[in-house]
């Protein structure tokens, strides 16, 4: 029964938006894991997909998978790069994991408008500004 499912949140993971060093010539955002436990994450999958309204025009991106096999503790891993204008869309990531025999999982949304400078934070580990959802 349902009631006998032990369910654990995910602590300590966190998702990172960043903008790019300007180095390309279309302006991107780099997505990035941030492993913040003191554990090792093993078999960490990543769904990630896009979609809303851009230009009164629905949008919808095609969805990236990625198997991260070991993130060791305190270290961050980048998924994907994309182009700033997916910003004003939802970008939502869905990460998965096992940790001692369970599988955890997680929803990560960054809604329109969120990932904007005025929301940028210091970003642990990685030392850059950008936005964080843990």
């Amino acid at each position: 029964m349902k009631k006998d499912i032990k369910f654990l949140k995910v602590e300590n993971i966190g998702l990172a938006i960043i903008p790019d060093d300007g180095s390309s010539e279309i302006p991107l955002y780099s997505a990035y894991i941030i492993n913040l436990r003191e554990s090792l994450l093993e078999n960490v999958f990543i769904r990630s997909k896009g979609s809303g309204t851009l230009n009164e025009e629905a949008i919808k991106t095609s969805t990236l998978r990625v198997l991260i096999e070991k993130i060791a503790p305190k270290t961050y891993v980048k998924i994907d790069d994309f182009d700033q204008k997916a910003a004003s869309i939802n970008n939502e990531y869905w990460i998965s994991f096992k940790e001692d025999g369970y599988l955890f999982d997680k929803k990560y949304v960054f809604v329109p408008g969120s990932i904007d400078e005025s929301n940028f934070i210091e970003i642990p580990l990685i030392g850059k500004r950008g936005v964080l959802i843990k």
